[in-house]
């Protein structure tokens, strides 16, 4: 059932890993870079909620209640990351990005409450662990695609101010990989209808209306569970430091670790193909820690709170050590750090809240908690990221990485306010 992930974190990992650099290839400023994505979470802040608040109350005898959602994403998706290597301005590969951010939203939350629908509390750290595992994957093979495009004969320069071709074909293969693979999900997955459908379908006529879902929205943010608040914390800086990777990983590591700032260049285009694949390892190596996790879990009870901690803290070190390395090749061991805190980010935060909500408000509660994603990316993008690597580290642009160490570690640290034991442990 999780297997439709591996498509959305294809379309996640091309937009995070090349967005920045289409925008610098279309003329972007760095310091401008953060506020071309902020069209991105401002979306899912506004999308998610609303989609989890409708699929909670979707049922449908053929097509069931998050498989309508997947699809429509899919499409919308595969269309968007298809065009968006192809924009010829700054403002289309913004809008790009917002079409691109708001369609694969509408699929992920779903997919999120897919697992807790499916799944026994007992068993959902394994099942979020097993979707990292497929998402780790995704993120590996996608983050290459540029690099393996190039090695392949396909050129990565272009004229000035044009998307080279690897990266067109990159994205081409992407848009068919997220859609052929939800819709695998969809043919394969099997939902369950509610347990009293007279009582699913009452309370479904009652909350009937734009403005009354709205009104249920807002009073479920307003009575969100205690440990939902306490894990916003921790997700607050967690992202804060992931938007500043996604943001600058380019920028930085072609300027400091290559020395390359032309962006038409061959040195330019050869370095940010081989940040693409040092990209790659924090997949890989989010996808070998789930397959550990995953066995472990399938046998052993674990505390979700001291792995997330350690996890984070182990992330924030990886993104410190970029500052300081020499040589290009020591980033796969900086970014094999990074990807044990994308192993825990994309499961343990989840296993922690499903085990604290309604089951019956699952999809708007994985929506509300996608706030506390984009709301630190919004922060970020409004200048946030520009403003405390300035303020704390310094001008230059490889100080993003020293904040989002910082960050990362922050956020571990933020895991010793969770005191529910529910929620801590299986």
């Amino acid at each position: 059932m999780s297997f439709g992930m591996l498509g959305i974190q294809f379309g996640f990992a091309l937009q995070g890993g090349f967005m920045s650099r289409i925008f610098q290839t279309l003329g972007a400023d760095k310091d401008a870079i953060p506020m071309l994505w902020i069209a991105a979470p401002l979306t899912g802040l506004l999308i998610q909620p609303i989609v989890g608040y409708m699929s909670d109350r979707t049922w449908h005898w053929k097509f069931g209640r998050r498989k309508p959602y997947f699809f429509v994403g899919a499409m919308l998706s595969s269309i968007a990351l298809f065009f968006t290597p192809y924009s010829s301005a700054l403002w289309m590969a913004a809008g790009a990005l917002w079409i691109l951010d708001a369609s694969i939203n509408i699929s992920m939350e779903p997919f999120r409450a897919l697992v807790a629908d499916k799944l026994p509390d007992s068993q959902r750290s394994y099942g979020f662990v097993v979707q990292t595992l497929i998402i780790g994957t995704g993120t590996w093979i996608a983050s290459n695609l540029p690099w393996m495009m190039t090695q392949l004969g396909v050129p990565n320069t272009a004229p000035e101010g044009v998307v080279p071709d690897s990266v067109k074909y990159a994205f081409a293969i992407g848009a068919f990989v997220l859609f052929s693979s939800i819709l695998y999900t969809i043919l394969k997955t099997k939902e369950y209808p509610p347990e009293d459908m007279e009582e699913f379908e009452a309370e479904k006529a009652k909350s009937k209306g734009f403005l009354v879902g709205i009104k249920e929205i807002f009073g479920s943010i307003a009575d969100m569970p205690l440990v939902m608040k306490q894990l916003g914390v921790v997700q607050f800086f967690s992202w804060f430091a992931f938007f500043t990777m996604w943001s600058f990983a380019t920028p930085a590591i072609t300027e400091h670790i290559f020395g390359a700032t032309d962006t038409s260049s061959a040195a330019y285009n050869d370095a940010a193909d081989s940040v693409g694949n040092y990209l790659g390892t924090y997949g890989l190596m989010s996808m070998f820690a789930a397959l550990v996790l995953s066995f472990f879990t399938s046998k052993y009870k674990i505390n979700r709170k001291l792995l997330h901690l350690v996890s984070l803290v182990a992330g924030g070190v990886g993104f410190i050590m970029i500052y300081f390395i020499t040589e290009p090749w020591m980033l796969h061991i900086c970014f094999a750090f990074v990807g044990i805190a994308w192993a825990s980010i994309l499961s343990m935060p989840y296993a922690m809240l499903s085990s604290s909500v309604d089951p019956k408000k699952m999809g708007v509660y994985m929506g509300i908690f996608n706030m506390f994603i984009v709301i630190p990316q919004i922060i970020a993008a409004l200048g946030g990221v520009n403003l405390l690597y300035k303020l704390l580290f310094g001008e230059a642009v490889i100080n993003t990485m020293l904040l989002a160490g910082t960050l990362l570690i922050i956020a571990g640290l933020s895991n010793l306010l969770i005191t529910d034991r529910k929620a801590a442990h299986d």
